[in-house]
C-alpha cells in the first residue's frame, strides 16, 4: 500500500508545482513591469523631450543613437527622435529637443536643427528631389522645424544649409527667437511685440492650438503630436492638464489681433475656450482676443459644420491640409447669448446663467441628451400635455399649439447635421446668420417628431425670430439643454439674451462636380456666414 501511495503524492507534488510556479513567474514579471513603467514614467516626467513608449512603430523605425531596428522604445512626438529603450536615457542626454525659446545667430538668420533618420512617409530630398528613407537603415535628414528633408550625401550641396525659414507654415509658427525676445523685453508692451513681429514676417498670424485628449475616441493625444512636431511645442496645450483661460495668456505675449486658435473637440470645448475668451474681455484684453477655429472631434459638432469646418475629424486628411486651409479661412463674427434660468418659487437664489453658441432646447430633444427614459417610464403623462406656459418673441406673445417641445437656435444645424430653420424649403423664410442679433425658434409635437426632422422626413414649427426669447414653464421637472450639456429644470423662466461677439475663422469648402447639379437648388437654403444680412426688426413668423 506503501507503494501505491507514494506514486499518488508525487503526481499531487508535479501537478502543484505546474499550476504554481507560472503563477508566480506571472505575478514576478506583472510586478517588474508595473516597477518599470513607473521608473519610466518618473524620467518622462522630467525629460526635456516628449517621450511617447510604444510597443508598435507604425513603420520600419532604427534608433537614432545605436542605428538598430528598434523593436520596443519611445519616440519623441517634438522633434521625432526614436530610440529604443536601452538607449533611451543616452538618447535623452545627447539628442537636444526642439528650442522652445532660442535666440537667433548674430546675422539674424535662425539655423536648422538636424534629426538622422526616421523621415516621414513619402518624403523628398530638397536637392536632388528623390525620395528620401527608402534604405532600411537609419539615413537621411529632416529639420525640425522647417521639415525639410535632405539624402545623406546631398547635405553638402544643400543651398542655404545653415538657414531654416519655418517652412511651409512660417506664418504660423511662433520662432524661438521671438520669444527670446519677448523675455529680454524690459517694457512689455504691445507696441513691443509689433516690432518684434517684423521678423517673422509680413502676414505673421501665430496660432495656438487647444486640444481636449478625451473627445473623439481620444484621438486628441495623437493630433497634439503631429501639431508640436509642425509647430513650436509652446503653441500646444493640452486642456486635460490646462485650463483654456492659462493656454490663453500665451495672446497676451503676441501681437495684438494676429493670434489664431485651433481648437480640437467637440462643441463643449469650444463654449469652454471662447468662455476663457470672454473673460479676457472682462480683464481688459480685449486687443490681444484670437480668432478661432474648429478641428471637430467625437459626435454632433453643430457649430464646426456651421463654419465649413465638417462634421468630425477622424484623420481622414492630413494635418498639413488641416494647418494649409486654416491659412485660406475667412474671419467671421459669432453671435453668443446668456441664459438666465430663474427657478420658480426661489426668489432668493440667483438665476442659473450659462452661455450659449448653438442651441437652447426644453422637451424631447434634450430628453436625448439627458436620456430621461427612466423618470418617462416612471409617469406615463409626463409628455402627454403642453409644457410651454408662455412664449414670448422680443416682449411679444407668441399663440402656440399643443407642442412637446421648444428649440431655440443660433446657428444653421442642429441634432448632429440637421438644416432646422431651412428644412425641407417647402417655404420660404428669412435665412439665419451667425452675426444678426437673432435667434431661430421652433416647437416640436415629441420624439417622434425629432426623428422625423432629422431624416427629413417633417419639418419643426417655425414661430419666428427674435432678439430676445423668454420662456415660462409649467409645474413639471422637464429635460432641457444648452449646447449639449443637459439637465433636468423645474418649473421657471428663461430668458435668453444677446451677450457678445466672438471672432471665428469660416472655411469655405470647395464646390465638387458632383455638388453642381444641387447648388442651384441649395444656395437660397444654405446660405453661408457672409450672406448679406436680413432686415433688423422684432420677431418674424415665417410659418
Amino acid at each position: 500500500s506503501e507503494g501505491i501511495r507514494h506514486p499518488e503524492w508525487t503526481l499531487l507534488f508535479w501537478t502543484s508545482l505546474a499550476v504554481i510556479v507560472p503563477v508566480i513567474i506571472t505575478l514576478w514579471c506583472s510586478a517588474q513591469r508595473s516597477k518599470r513603467k513607473t521608473h519610466m514614467k518618473d524620467f518622462f516626467r522630467k525629460s526635456k523631450h516628449g517621450w511617447h513608449y510604444t510597443d508598435l512603430f507604425n513603420k520600419p523605425t532604427y534608433c537614432c543613437v545605436c542605428s538598430q531596428h528598434i523593436l520596443q522604445g519611445a519616440f519623441c512626438d517634438c522633434c521625432s527622435v526614436c530610440a529604443d529603450e536601452q538607449c533611451l536615457r543616452r538618447a535623452d542626454r545627447s539628442l537636444p529637443c526642439k528650442e522652445i525659446m532660442a535666440p537667433c545667430s548674430p546675422d539674424g538668420a535662425m539655423e536648422h536643427r538636424w534629426v538622422r533618420g526616421n523621415v516621414p512617409l513619402a518624403s523628398y530630398c530638397a536637392v536632388c528631389k528623390q525620395q528620401c528613407g527608402t534604405q532600411p537603415k537609419l539615413c537621411d535628414f529632416r529639420c525640425v522645424w522647417c521639415q525639410t528633408t535632405v539624402h545623406d550625401d546631398c547635405m553638402d550641396n544643400l543651398a542655404d544649409a545653415d538657414q531654416c525659414d519655418l517652412g511651409e507654415f512660417h506664418s504660423l509658427i511662433i520662432p524661438p527667437h521671438y520669444l527670446y525676445r519677448v523675455n529680454k523685453l524690459r517694457r512689455r508692451h504691445p507696441d513691443e511685440y509689433s516690432k518684434l513681429a517684423s521678423s517673422c514676417g509680413s502676414g505673421w498670424t501665430p496660432m495656438l492650438v487647444l486640444a481636449n485628449t478625451r473627445s473623439g475616441n481620444n484621438m486628441g493625444e495623437a493630433l497634439l503630436g503631429e501639431f508640436r512636431t509642425l509647430l513650436n511645442p509652446v503653441q500646444v496645450f493640452d486642456l486635460s492638464e490646462l485650463s483654456p483661460s492659462k493656454a490663453l495668456q500665451l495672446c497676451t505675449l503676441l501681437p495684438p489681433g494676429s493670434v489664431r486658435v485651433v481648437v480640437c473637440g467637440g462643441d463643449g470645448t469650444v463654449g469652454w475656450v471662447l468662455d476663457a475668451i470672454d473673460t479676457m474681455k472682462l480683464k481688459g484684453q480685449d486687443q490681444f482676443i484670437p480668432r478661432v477655429t474648429i478641428l471637430p472631434l467625437g459626435t454632433g459638432n453643430d457649430l464646426s459644420n456651421t463654419l465649413g469646418w465638417g462634421a468630425g475629424y477622424a484623420g481622414e486628411i492630413p494635418v498639413e491640409q488641416v494647418l494649409r486651409n486654416i491659412l485660406d479661412a475667412e474671419v467671421v463674427k459669432m453671435d453668443r447669448w446668456k441664459v438666465q434660468v430663474a427657478s420658480k418659487g426661489l426668489y432668493f437664489r440667483k438665476p442659473k446663467v450659462l452661455s450659449m453658441n448653438n442651441y437652447f432646447s426644453v422637451g424631447p430633444d434634450a430628453l436625448m441628451a439627458l436620456n430621461f427614459h427612466t423618470h418617462r417610464e416612471k409617469t406615463p403623462s409626463f409628455f402627454s400635455s403642453r409644457i410651454i406656459n408662455k412664449l414670448e418673441l422680443d416682449g411679444e406673445r407668441v399663440a402656440l399649439p399643443s407642442l412637446e417641445g421648444i428649440i431655440v437656435c443660433n446657428i444653421g444645424y442642429w441634432g448632429g447635421g440637421c438644416r432646422l430653420w431651412e428644412g425641407m424649403g417647402d417655404e420660404p423664410c428669412p435665412p439665419t446668420r451667425l452675426d444678426d442679433g437673432l435667434l431661430e425658434v421652433v416647437g416640436v409635437f415629441g420624439s417622434f417628431h425629432c426623428a422625423q426632422i432629422q431624416v427629413k422626413l417633417a419639418n419643426p414649427v417655425r414661430l419666428g425670430q427674435a432678439h430676445t426669447v423668454r420662456l415660462v414653464l409649467k409645474s413639471s421637472k422637464m429635460p432641457m439643454q444648452v449646447d449639449g450639456e443637459p439637465w433636468a429644470q423645474g418649473p421657471c423662466t428663461i430668458t435668453i439674451t444677446h451677450k457678445t461677439q466672438a471672432l471665428m475663422l469660416y472655411h469655405s469648402t470647395e464646390q465638387t462636380d458632383d455638388d453642381d447639379d444641387e447648388s442651384s437648388a441649395s444656395e437660397t437654403e444654405s446660405p453661408t456666414p457672409q450672406d448679406s444680412p436680413r432686415p433688423p426688426g422684432l420677431a418674424s413668423a415665417c410659418a
